[in-house]
């Protein structure tokens, strides 16, 4: 027997009517690639996102179509998010830092038909241009005036565009399971790989990103995400702000300019911001320089990479509380995050802050387990290491036009997350590495992460990785990668012997060297593939001999 509940399909369009009926007077405010800040609210976005949508079917969009961008995060971008739901064509929101062969790669797997950019790519895209075979023509994200002189075949002004259509659309009644946003994953390793989102899949993971022990979105809250909304949907804010009627704050180019964000947050009262470490590195430093607090703010979320305990601490120095997230591309992102459980209070302050700098614990929606080896599942002790594994109704079940062929997915449909992790009796989950860059040593792992934790605490370490480099004796060992705060003096000794009671003595790293830049992903996570590259020839120090004990 069937329940008699009405059979509405879970679309996105619906998330910015909701907006536009409940919250037509919050605000979206953006930093513009022109210069200034752009104002406007949710119910103009509705009005410019039909006008888009009546122009994306002019330009001969079908269901199905890719729509390619290359954008900050901006008022515009913003619109195309939701103008391609609703016509049912699909967003594909491109990294610009990716390689020029990564970028023709993607933009030719996924086929796009147009490609939205913004004015400070224009010039990146002339040279793509000749090796883009689908692409019909390039929307250039600005007005008449600052409208670039392009040679680009086809180019269009966005705002022209938008002008000549009406503010009404008749938009598509469609399948939940529509194709709703495409992004690839970074590549590190051979091809990037497409994930594809369903309407259905996006709207059950913005609502579960705003219960109380997720993001905790409302009507209260101004968010701004200085994670890209190139880069997985911003983690689901873009749709999560319109869902519960936040203010949404856009800082457009200027994410890694600390002088920007510490203006964007004191001036349009920021409450939430989601960012990656290096950005959140930016801000803390200018602040710490130039004086100033970042009071509005209560709560950072932190993910794409393990947030450094001494950067959790700088937060809350300014009353901002940090919470760990963790996710990937496959995820839609949200996988885990970190919400102090209520016994938790009674503990001490150090034991509270080590569970603080925990990955987080589920929600409901997603399910995640640890495996060994041979695939059986690891006990949650907090102990034992495994390969982690998750599945639910936004984690991917396969990839854009792999049909199958990735082995990322078992019988059972667990994805292979890449991860290696704990999972302690509180249901808590630790990144401890990738599987490609564990540290095994002697017959046994060592966490590259905390490693790096306990490094960049130390003065005048501006950023660190560790890495697994060949031992004669124990097969690998951890050599620790540093680069240095400018003017600043390191003994490397002196370094080795800060391990000293922190970790394991045979977890201690046998060696430290300096480099000047450490290299990076597109998505900003450390390139450990291209940090061996760099040691590949690495002769280890005379004498190194770990004591294992």
């Amino acid at each position: 027997m069937k329940g008699l509940m009405m059979e509405r399909q879970l679309l996105v369009i619906d998330i910015l009517k909701h907006a536009n009926r409940n919250f037509p007077n919050v605000e979206i405010v953006s930093e513009t690639v022109e210069g200034g800040r752009h104002r406007y609210t949710y119910s103009d976005a509705y009005r410019r996102t039909a006008k888009l949508s009546n122009a994306l079917q002019r330009l001969g969009a079908k269901t199905g179509d890719r729509v390619g961008t290359l954008a900050w995060n901006g008022y515009r971008h913003f619109e195309l998010y939701y103008a391609t739901a609703g016509t049912g064509t699909v967003i594909h929101t491109i990294n610009p830092r990716l390689f020029p062969e990564q970028l023709i790669y993607v933009i030719n797997h996924a086929e796009d038909r147009w490609l939205f950019l913004e004015t400070s790519f224009v010039e990146a895209a002339e040279k793509l241009a000749p090796h883009l075979p689908t692409i019909e023509g390039f929307v250039i994200l600005c007005d008449r005036e600052h409208m670039p002189e392009t040679s680009l075949p086809n180019a269009m002004c966005y705002e022209d565009l938008l002008a000549i259509e009406e503010e009404e659309y008749s938009w598509a009644e469609l399948d939940e399971k529509t194709a709703c946003g495409l992004c690839y994953t970074s590549g590190t390793t051979g091809n990037p790989k497409g994930v594809l989102y369903s309407n259905r899949g996006v709207v059950l993971h913005t609502m579960a990103s705003g219960a109380p022990d997720a993001i905790h979105y409302s009507l209260q809250d101004v968010v701004m995400p200085v994670v890209p909304m190139f880069h997985v949907n911003a983690w689901g804010s873009p749709h999560a702000s319109p869902m519960f009627g936040a203010k949404l704050v856009l800082p457009g180019p200027k994410m890694l300019d600390g002088k920007t964000l510490q203006a964007l947050i004191n001036e349009e009262g920021v409450t939430i911001s989601l960012g990656v470490p290096t950005i959140w590195t930016a801000l803390m430093n200018y602040v710490k320089e130039n004086g100033g607090d970042l009071k509005p703010m209560n709560r950072s979320i932190i993910g794409g990479s393990a947030c450094p305990p001494a950067l959790m601490k700088s937060f809350r120095d300014y009353g901002v509380r940090v919470r760990h997230a963790w996710g990937m591309s496959e995820t839609t992102p949200l996988g885990v995050l970190n919400t102090p459980k209520p016994e938790f209070a009674s503990w001490p302050l150090e034991e509270q802050q080590r569970m603080d700098e925990k990955t987080g614990h589920g929600f409901f929606g997603i399910e995640m387990k640890i495996v060994d080896g041979d695939d059986t599942e690891l006990p949650w002790d907090g102990v034992q290491f495994g390969a982690l594994k998750v599945r639910g109704p936004w984690v991917c079940n396969d990839y854009f036009k792999l049909d199958g062929a990735s082995d990322a997915h078992d019988a059972d449909g667990w994805f292979s997350t890449g991860d290696v992790a704990t999972i302690d009796e509180y249901g808590f989950m630790q990144i401890t590495d990738r599987t490609k860059d564990v540290i095994k040593s002697g017959g046994e792992w060592i966490s590259s992460i905390e490693l790096e934790n306990i490094a960049v605490s130390y003065p005048g370490v501006a950023e660190a990785a560790s890495i697994a480099m060949e031992h004669t004796k124990w097969g690998e060992r951890p050599l620790l990668v540093v680069r240095k705060s400018e003017g600043v003096a390191i003994d490397k000794r002196a370094l080795i012997d800060f391990y000293q009671g922190k970790v394991a003595n045979w977890w201690i790293p046998d060696a430290v060297e300096f480099i000047e830049e450490v290299p990076h992903t597109a998505t900003g996570k450390v390139s450990k593939l291209k940090l061996r590259e760099h040691f590949s020839n690495y002769e280890w120090p005379a004498g190194t001999d770990p004591k294992r004990e």
